[in-house]
């Protein structure tokens, strides 16, 4: 399609729009409720999504080609309580069906958290299925995961994207099959690293604090000392010296409590004198916990990617960052002491240089967090325009 019309629901602060808008589309609705989030797309796009898909007659929706939809996905995501559409959140799935029954795009292009796919046993994408397909849509026959590091963007963050297309638009009897090239993004395999898309002069606001340069200076010794080049566990300072019962725990706990127990007696005269020297007791909770998933040719925690987890304090490989969440768990660039900005969160989601993002940061990563990657959506869009011009 050289032009088409488009509708970007639950749209956040326009990922879908600037994949859709390098294609050649030109967006007709758009609707968001979050008030923060509306300004940035107003700010960016000129067009007031101030609309609630929950309420919107779709009559009142202008006609369209394409409807994008990254309808919120707590509902089904393991950070979530994964109630899938016992939660309110869930049923917006069918909010999307009364607009798609109502206006019959030619394209559909949904995305939500990859556990979409697993959620109750796979009976959530078959409803999701069961009605895209009654309404004549053409899917593909399984959902496609995609992540942003399998297209050369540093960032872990597996996606389920749903296309399909009327099948007023195809032969009969066609099945909507990936061509080689996008199927195989999958499983594709291109070295990435964080340091690609880090500005070159930062404010000394993102640097991390005292506190958090003492544990993880901390940790930084711990690694050194022990010697452990690959744990395959977390460690837990609150287990060491214990030997209560877990019987009562689930095997997996189990299973690394004992680990846990045997690194510190096997190590037992270093780890007294560490936790001493270095308060860790006095450590919060979550700070007494560390993980390690850079491998083992990384010497030093200081060249890490660190992110500060309810769970622990983990270390990852400078390859790619852990997916931006909603919630504050921004990354830290360990070489440079300070966590990534939001002009380089926006980058991770392949936004490009000029678009103007929210002032205050917490806000700004919480809506990048939320978006789609601006990148494999356009990808996507492209091979399934092209397939039925």
């Amino acid at each position: 399609m050289k032009k088409f019309k488009f509708i970007d629901l639950f749209a956040g602060v326009g990922g879908f729009h600037l994949a859709m808008r390098e294609l050649g589309g030109e967006c007709v609705y758009a609707a968001e409720i979050n008030k923060d989030s509306v300004a940035v797309y107003k700010d960016n796009f000129g067009i007031d999504a101030l609309n609630d898909v929950t309420k919107v007659n779709p009559k009142d929706i202008p006609e369209h080609d394409v409807l994008c939809a990254g309808f919120p996905c707590q509902a089904f995501s393991n950070a979530g309580q994964k109630k899938g559409f016992e939660d309110v959140r869930g049923t917006l799935f069918f909010d999307i069906k009364r607009i798609i029954e109502h206006h019959e795009p030619k394209f559909i292009i949904l995305e939500n958290v990859k556990h979409l796919v697993r959620h109750d046993n796979g009976n959530t994408w078959e409803v999701i299925k069961f009605n895209l397909e009654k309404l004549g849509y053409i899917l593909t026959f399984d959902p496609l995961i995609l992540s942003p590091h399998q297209i050369g963007i540093p960032q872990n963050r597996p996606r389920v994207y749903i296309l399909g297309v009327h099948k007023d638009y195809v032969p009969n009897d066609y099945g909507l099959t990936l061509r080689p090239d996008i199927k195989e993004l999958n499983s594709r395999k291109i070295k990435t690293s964080i340091y690609s898309i880090l500005q070159k002069r930062v404010n000394s606001k993102y640097n991390i604090n005292t506190y958090e340069e003492k544990i993880i200076n901390a940790w930084e010794e711990f690694y050194k000392k022990i010697g452990k080049k690959v744990y395959g566990f977390p460690v837990w300072v609150d287990e060491f010296g214990k030997n209560y019962s877990i019987e009562h725990f689930p095997e997996w706990k189990q299973t690394y409590i004992v680990k846990i127990r045997k690194l510190y007696l096997d190590n037992k005269d270093f780890i007294d004198e560490w936790i001493d020297e270095w308060n860790v007791k006095d450590f919060k909770l979550r700070d007494r916990k560390f993980e390690w998933q850079a491998g083992a040719n990384i010497n030093t925690v200081w060249d890490t990617s660190i992110q500060l987890r309810q769970s622990g304090i983990r270390f990852k490989k400078p390859d790619f960052f852990p997916a931006l969440v909603a919630i504050v768990q921004t990354p830290i660039v360990a070489k440079y002491r300070r966590r990534i900005t939001p002009k380089e969160a926006s980058r991770i989601q392949s936004f490009p240089n000029d678009f103007k993002i929210h002032k205050n940061d917490h806000i700004a990563y919480r809506q990048f967090g939320n978006s789609v990657n601006v990148k494999i959506v356009k990808i996507l869009a492209k091979w399934l325009f092209n397939e039925f011009k």
